[in-house]
Formats: structure tokens, C-alpha cells, sequence
């Protein structure tokens, strides 16, 4: 009995030690986040752009983004709209060729977007080898006018690959959307931004992002395999030292689900590949660490580890607990390890109810329409531990379809700021 109360007091204090190393590197690596980089030389517009549009029963809102993408403050002799309707049973092909994309039709199997990209980039490097880069985007985005310009720039600059600012289109609808709001903006300012200034990579989130044809043509065209295509191509630049350039004034706003189950099973999706990424990569990434010295690997390995530090941080409570069934200690003393796992819950809600509070007077200033999705943040957040916890023994290897309803356009999200 000694022997295993021993066990589970070193177990507690082992995983604490590990999760405050982890949290402690996240913070550090964040310190610069209210930093902003100085600007980029700028170019006359000079580089090529196909415009890629992965589109699945989206008829409701492609034709809102098509119409954002023609209003580029950029030449329209300098780039191309392409939608890919897969697997539709609605007339997303007709909404975005009336709304004025050119339409390329996808006769492969499609399981998940990264099979689309596949198709695409297979298509244009031996039907229309023209274009210096791509820009991917999901159907239910709106793009700002400044988007192709900012990429024109970072392209001209030598960056390869780089991705926008990601915000949402619908930060009002529900506390859910506004939870997303919340984690994007966390995620440009305390993630992405310090990580450019420390020249190290941001990571591809799904849209909203440019790669060279240069890199793609290297790399044999776009070639994933897990739920999270964005995920698993970053970590695939991470391992050539290619690093995701960040550009904030690149902006898209996204559509986020407006009901718990949608969320839940998109943010499954997002842990599924995650997980995915990380079995597979992960030792190819510690490789390069020790191999090279690679900081940006070793980065991206520990953004991977994400949904198993999640999964870990229950532990120790749970260590805690068997510590106090096991020990002949007395009540009092019982009573306060019990409590401690609480306490410790209370002082992570208060947290993470201030750090909502900060991003988004950060970012939108005293809006007090973020107030409902400030209260519900946390629960947002940790919702996200039994989604990991299901997904260690249960992937989602199926793509699940997100209804997309919000056909708002640009001009209207932008008077509702």
C-alpha cells in the first residue's frame, strides 16, 4: 500500500511538472504578443494568383465570398476565382458561376479537402502551369479587399508559404460563435503574432492561406492524409525549414457553427487530425530536432501535443484522489486534497474568463455584444478535454458536413462592426 501511494504522489507531481513546462514555454514564447513587426517592403502588383475554392453543398454562401474575391483591390488581369463543387446535391456549381467564378470540376474521390487540393494542383501544374501562387479558401469565408495585395507583397518578399489573419463573420449570432471569435483572435495575437517576431512559423488554419507554386512543384504537389490537411502541411514545411509566413493585414472571416453539436463535431475533426499529425509526424519531427537543432520543429511538435496536454491536466487530480483513498492521513487533511482538484478548476475558469476579457477589449474594444460568448468562453474551452479524451480511442475519420446559412457580405459584416 506504501509502495503505491508512493507511486501516485510521484505520478501527481511528475505530470504537474510536465504541464507547468509546457504552459510555461506557451507563455514565454507569447511574451511579445503586443509587439507589432515592422512593415514589409512593398510591390507594385506583379505576381499571379489562382484563387482555390473547395466547395461542398455551399450554394447558400459561395457566392457572397466569390463577390469579395472579384472586389480585390488588386488587378483582375493578375488572378483567377476557381470553385470546386465535390460530392453536391445542391447547386453550388450555378451560385458560383453566376456569381462570376470560373468552375473546375473535381471527377476524383473525395473524402476530405485535402483530396480536393489534390486534384486541383495536379489539374494546374500540367493543364495551367501560369500561376506563382495559390490561395485557398472554404466556401463560407468572406475575403478583404487588401487580402491579394498583403500576399502579393510576403510572395515578392520570398516568403513560400503564408497565412492571414483568420476572424469571423458571425461573432454575434450565439455564445458559441463568439467563442470562435474569441479563440481566433486569441490564437493571431498570443499564438501567431509573437511566433513571426521570435522567426518562427505560423500555422495554416484551414483558409485563408497562400502557398508558392515554386513549393508545391518541390514537394511533389499537396499531398495529406489526416482530417486536418492545414495541420499536417505545416508540419510538412516545419520538416524542409520552410516557415509559414503570418500576415495580420491579410484578413478572412469565417462562419462558425452556431449550435453546440456542429461545434462539437468540427472541434473532434480538428483533435482527430491533430492526434493524427502527431503519430505521424512526431517522430520524424524529434528527429529533426536532434538531428538539426531545429527550433521550428520543435515548436511545431509541441503545438501537436496540444490535445494530449489536455488530456494530461485531469491527472493529477485524479493522481490527487488516489493519493488521498490510499493515505491514513487524517480527515482535515483529506478534506483539503479533495478540495484542491475545485480550487484548481475555479482558478482555471477565472483565467480563462480574463483572458477573454483582455482579447477581446484587445480587439474589439468595450463591446459588450461579446459579453454572453466572454461568460461561456471557458466552458468552449473545456469542452475541448472530453473531445480529446474521445478521440485517443474513437478518430473521426469521416468528414462530417457543417451547414453554412450566413450569405452576409462584406460590406454588411463590415457595418456591423
Amino acid at each position: 500500500m506504501k509502495l503505491l501511494l508512493t507511486l501516485c504522489q510521484d505520478l501527481a507531481w511528475g505530470l504537474q511538472c510536465i504541464l507547468i513546462a509546457y504552459a510555461l514555454y506557451n507563455v514565454f514564447i507569447a511574451i511579445p504578443f503586443f509587439v507589432r513587426r515592422r512593415p514589409r517592403k512593398e510591390f507594385a502588383p506583379q505576381k499571379r494568383f489562382a484563387v482555390l475554392i473547395a466547395a461542398r453543398n455551399e450554394e447558400g454562401v459561395v457566392g457572397s465570398l466569390v463577390e469579395s474575391l472579384l472586389a480585390q483591390d488588386y488587378p483582375r488581369e493578375l488572378f483567377d476565382v476557381f470553385v470546386l463543387p465535390n460530392n453536391c446535391s445542391d447547386d453550388t456549381e450555378g451560385a458560383a458561376r453566376r456569381a462570376g467564378a470560373k468552375i473546375l470540376l473535381c471527377d476524383t474521390p473525395v473524402t476530405c479537402k485535402g483530396d480536393v487540393l489534390r486534384f486541383a494542383f495536379e489539374y494546374f501544374f500540367t493543364k495551367a502551369d501560369h500561376y506563382d501562387g495559390f490561395c485557398i479558401f472554404d466556401a463560407d469565408n468572406l475575403v478583404d479587399r487588401g487580402f491579394l495585395r498583403a500576399m502579393n507583397h510576403v510572395l515578392c518578399n520570398g516568403a513560400r508559404v503564408a497565412q492571414g489573419r483568420r476572424d469571423s463573420k458571425n461573432p454575434y449570432d450565439t455564445a458559441i460563435t463568439g467563442s470562435y471569435s474569441i479563440y481566433y483572435w486569441m490564437f493571431s495575437r498570443f499564438y501567431n503574432q509573437p511566433r513571426s517576431l521570435w522567426g518562427l512559423s505560423a500555422t495554416i488554419n484551414g483558409c485563408g492561406f497562400m502557398v508558392s507554386a515554386d513549393l508545391l512543384k518541390e514537394m511533389g504537389g499537396f499531398h495529406t492524409n489526416t482530417m486536418t490537411e492545414d495541420l499536417e502541411f505545416t508540419t510538412q514545411c516545419a520538416l524542409r525549414d520552410v516557415k509559414v509566413e503570418w500576415v495580420p493585414e491579410a484578413v478572412i472571416y469565417d462562419e462558425s457553427p452556431q449550435q453546440f453539436i456542429p461545434s462539437w463535431k468540427q472541434r473532434k475533426r480538428w483533435s482527430t487530425g491533430l492526434l493524427q499529425c502527431l503519430q505521424q509526424y512526431g517522430p520524424k519531427l524529434l528527429g529533426k530536432i536532434v538531428r538539426d537543432r531545429s527550433f521550428l520543429c520543435l515548436d511545431q511538435f509541441i503545438f501537436l501535443l496540444a490535445p494530449l496536454m489536455q488530456v494530461l491536466s485531469i491527472l493529477p487530480a485524479a493522481a490527487a484522489l488516489a493519493t488521498v483513498l490510499l493515505s491514513p492521513d487524517s480527515p482535515a487533511l483529506k478534506v483539503g486534497v479533495l478540495l484542491s482538484p475545485f480550487m484548481s478548476l475555479a482558478v482555471s475558469v477565472g483565467l480563462t474568463t480574463l483572458g477573454a476579457v483582455g482579447t477581446v477589449w484587445l480587439e474589439r474594444g468595450k463591446d459588450i455584444r461579446m459579453s454572453r460568448a466572454i461568460g461561456y468562453y471557458w466552458f468552449f474551452l473545456f469542452s475541448w478535454i472530453p473531445i480529446n479524451i474521445l478521440c485517443m480511442f474513437k478518430k473521426s475519420t469521416v468528414w462530417v458536413e457543417i451547414k453554412h446559412t450566413r450569405g452576409i457580405r462584406l460590406a454588411e459584416l463590415s457595418a456591423g462592426k
